[in-house]
């Protein structure tokens, strides 16, 4: 939890590894996921490294398990998963592997093959017994049309008839019995046969009457049942046609037609015992062939379910074996080829674990020669790491979406456990809907294995589970606040008896709401109607029903918001004494963190102070020695702390609270004042005098050739470049910029007054107007409040009284459902969508007011060489398409 306070220390290490150990030493560090490694060929194309034939063969049996699962769930096996998590396979079992996958899949490819081209079989000949016998009909019909084309051949409109040349396959001539009786062979007719799409039909008939110019006949008959593709698997419609024609010209154009439309033409004789002879045949063949066709798919079922059971386990290998590569290819290469050389930040508390994880892998690989591991001085910025575990990566996550802090400076995340859930409830101060909210967040946490397995692809639903334990915080706190506020879905309890009385009657319990139906207008008066006995915990449920309820909760939540923001910031400003211990910074010590904490205190904080004085010594009963404190006596907080700032006084005797008071303002203001150019001034010259140090023990060196000192250089030492890291020194690292720290400069480059005078002026300003401008800011706190009790008891009296307002026998009725609406309104309203917005403006406060004070967030994560992340973050892309 150390590190939580504050990022982990992290040193550079090299590590010489002999080239057969260095495959299970980093698989042996990716289980620990503790080594983030540098790429030590940055220029190096990736086709050109050492190892780019493994990872190749790796993404050759990642594609080949790719086209498995995707068999695999498209007949809807389940795929098993039992949770378990392998180890690197050793290079010599890629083999076998490689060997597995790829019987497997030409094995796979063989049985589709097989089992597509005989779904085409069976289609055709489905297709087939549909056409033999859906045009008997249309031949019986052709015979009387065949008739007319003789008797009015010649005739506009009619078939001229001519010699054709019988196809056996395709066109085939009416015989005599087709004919019927009584008709010459001289008339005599071509015709195709065949399927086509549903959807096309249209167009298709349209086509054949332009092109042939109405000198064909086409007759149609929809198939029932959906037949099946065997491409893509999918149910179509299809319809059978006959087209019958005269003439070879026509016979070319129908078939060009067909085929443009992708229409399928299949022979069917002319003669109707023919037809019934092959029908026969058809029927027998189909018969056949779906006792193949169940055999074949109960093989490729068999196959399917066999690779189903390991799957997941062989996905888990393979993408071991490719990250192992991969890293293996950031490494160099020595002279002898006998040695890899890599570079890598490890956090210094588990160099131990390191080391362990190096002899276990050695071990495992059956070498003879240790690894080796130094520690490196670097100028570089090392990783920020913190630990965190499933209770404070929620908060660490909030931090880091802002930035991720510089290395080794303070953390806000330990602080935000118990900052942002108190800030939210104060906004959200309601028991009722806290109520809510703590039992969702409370199931989260109770379930959150079981609902962890179900990994689910909703988006919304991760962001509210990867919060659970931030929600139940903001539950829990709220509950609290409301309490303190009284508030029960827009109503307060009457639990201890009310303080607050009228004609020497006390207000216990139903008397409150019963007193509010006869006399609307309650005005309370604490000089009238007040017992000195205060509820004990809370509000007095009574101001529930006060007609100056308003005026009151305005003045009480304004003043605790200014409060509240003030220690909020005055905490900042103390972290940052943290920084500036830890990274030598007494400049920053001297000219920032000082100043800073005297402008805010005799300032905000004398304000704040004023507030409990005036709580403290004011009252609506002082009388005898002390009416001079009653409230005809009390003066204005903001017109005093304005008058202060603007030195304006007045010979009122009521605008001072205590004695001495003017004079002390007085100093206070003047003090804060001077803090404006010790802030500017000070710290600037103090970084020029050390340049000149410099210099002169530097030889005096001017020009080009001499270091920049930074705007926020803050160590009392003197230093060209950064302090270095050094595996065997803990002390400060490398400096930062500014809030959090800044570097000593830059070898070659010249020192700037002018920038850094700059820069101070901007860091300046911005604390000055930062502290009056953050201050108004938390008044968000008393907004937000006043708003949500408002909306809730709007809610309130425009939905839910309108049940309750029903006293006949059917107002139960009118009241379930007057519930329900209530109930999904508030829900949807006041718990969520003003949920999100007190949590948007309680991030807000910690992101600006509260860590700009002592943050920089100026860092980069430490993303070591993991497995279990790198599996988790391949299975959600895998979710994700």
């Amino acid at each position: 939890m150390s590190s939580l306070f504050q990022s982990e220390e992290m040193t550079l290490c090299q590590l010489f590894l002999q080239s057969e150990a260095a495959y299970s030493c980093v698989s042996e560090l990716g289980e620990l996921g503790l080594a983030q490694f540098r790429d030590l060929n940055p220029g190096t194309n990736a086709f050109q490294r050492k190892f780019v034939n493994e990872v190749r063969r790796c993404d050759e049996m990642e594609r080949k398990l790719r086209y498995l699962e995707k068999e695999i769930k498209k007949d809807n096996i389940p795929m098993l998963d039992t949770g378990e998590n392998p180890d690197a396979p050793q290079p010599r079992e890629m083999i076998d592997l490689e060997a597995t996958f790829e019987k497997l899949e030409s094995e796979l490819r063989e049985v589709n093959q097989n089992y597509e081209a005989l779904k085409r079989n069976f289609l055709d000949l489905t297709e087939l017994r549909h056409i033999l016998r859906k045009t008997q009909v249309f031949f019986d019909e052709v015979c009387t049309l065949t008739i007319n084309m003789g008797v009015v051949a010649g005739t506009p409109g009619g078939v001229a008839q001519s010699p054709s040349t019988p196809d056996d396959e395709h066109v085939g001539l009416l015989s005599e019995e087709g004919m019927g009786r009584g008709q010459t062979a001289s008339a005599k007719l071509g015709f195709v046969a065949g399927v086509i799409l549903r959807e096309r039909l249209p167009s298709f008939e349209r086509m054949l009457w332009r092109a042939c110019r109405g000198n064909v006949f086409l007759r149609q008959a929809e198939i029932e049942t959906p037949l099946e593709d065997p491409a893509s698997g999918d149910s179509v419609y299809k319809t059978v046609f006959i087209i019958f024609f005269q003439g070879d010209q026509l016979k070319a154009k129908v078939k060009k037609i067909c085929e443009g439309f992708r229409a399928t033409l299949y022979p069917c004789p002319d003669s109707p015992a023919e037809r019934r002879e092959m029908c026969m045949g058809v029927m027998t063949r189909i018969e056949d062939l779906n006792t193949v066709l169940s055999q074949t798919q109960d093989h490729r079922h068999r196959v399917l379910v066999s690779a189903a059971k390991n799957i997941k386990t062989w996905f888990i290998k393979v993408r071991k074996i490719k990250a192992i590569y991969h890293t293996l290819n950031c490494f160099n290469v020595d002279v002898t080829e006998k040695c890899l050389v890599a570079e890598c930040w490890i956090p210094v508390a588990d160099l131990d674990n390191i080391q362990l994880a190096l002899r276990r892998g050695t071990e495992r690989a059956g070498s003879s020669v240790p690894p080796i591991l130094n520690r490196m001085s670097t100028t570089q910025e090392p990783p920020t790491y913190h630990r965190v575990n499933k209770f404070t990566r929620g908060f660490q996550n909030l931090i880091d979406a802002y930035g991720i802090a510089s290395y080794r400076e303070v953390n806000p995340a330990p602080y935000t456990i118990i900052t942002f859930p108190f800030l939210f409830a104060v906004m959200f101060g309601d028991s009722g809907h806290a109520l809510i909210m703590l039992s969702f967040g409370a199931w989260m946490v109770l379930c959150e294995n079981s609902l962890a397995k179900k990994k689910s692809k909703n988006e919304i639903w991760n962001i509210f589970f990867g919060g659970r334990y931030i929600i139940l915080l903001m539950g829990l706190f709220s509950f609290y606040t409301g309490l303190i506020y009284n508030d029960w879905f827009s109503k307060s309890l009457n639990i201890f008896g009310s303080a607050w009385f009228a004609n020497n009657q006390t207000y216990n319990n139903l008397e409150i709401w019963k007193h509010h139906e006869t006399e609307k207008d309650l005005m309370l008066d604490p000089k009238n109607a007040y017992s000195d006995k205060p509820y004990p915990i809370g509000l007095d449920p009574v101001w529930q029903v006060a007609e100056n309820k308003i005026n009151f909760l305005n003045t009480y939540k304004m003043k605790i918001s200014i409060i509240l923001g003030v220690i909020h910031m005055l905490f900042g400003v103390l972290l940052s004494l943290w920084n500036h211990v830890y990274f030598k910074r007494t400049v920053n010590i001297l000219c920032e963190f000082i100043p800073q904490l005297i402008f805010l205190t005799f300032l905000f904080l004398y304000l704040c102070i004023l507030m409990f004085h005036k709580w403290i010594w004011y009252g609506a009963n002082m009388v005898g020695a002390n009416k001079e404190y009653d409230e005809q006596h009390a003066p204005s907080i903001l017109i005093t702390f304005i008058n202060m700032v603007l030195f304006k006084y007045s010979d009122d005797p009521n605008e001072f609270m205590f004695s001495g008071q003017k004079m002390l303002q007085m100093c206070f203001v003047v003090i804060a004042l001077i803090c404006v150019p010790w802030m500017l001034f000070i710290k600037p010259f103090v970084l020029q005098s050390q340049h000149k140090k410099q210099m002169a023990a530097n030889g005096g060196a001017h020009g080009a050739g001499a270091p920049k000192i930074n705007p926020d250089f803050e160590s009392g030492e003197t230093s060209e470049l950064p302090t270095p890291v050094d595996g065997n020194n803990s002390a400060a690292p490398a400096a930062h910029s500014s809030g959090g720290g800044g570097g000593h400069g830059e070898h070659g480059e010249e020192f700037e007054m002018s920038e850094i005078f700059i820069h101070q002026g901007i860091h300046t300003i911005e604390y000055v107007l930062g502290s009056v401008s953050h201050t108004a800011s938390y008044l968000r706190l008393w907004a937000l409040s006043l708003a949500h009790a408002q909306l809730s008891e709007v809610l309130w009296s425009m939905v839910m009284r309108i049940g309750l307002a029903q006293k006949e026998y059917y107002g139960a009725v009118i009241l379930f459902f007057i519930f329900g609406a209530w109930a999904i309104l508030t829900v949807s309203i006041l718990v969520l969508m003003e949920g999100l917005s007190a949590f948007l403006h309680t991030l807000r406060l910690h992101w600006v007011e509260f860590q700009s004070k002592f943050y920089t967030g100026a860092g980069y994560s430490f993303t070591p060489f993991d497995f279990h992340e790198m599996l988790a973050a391949a299975e959600a892309a895998d979710e994700g398409d």
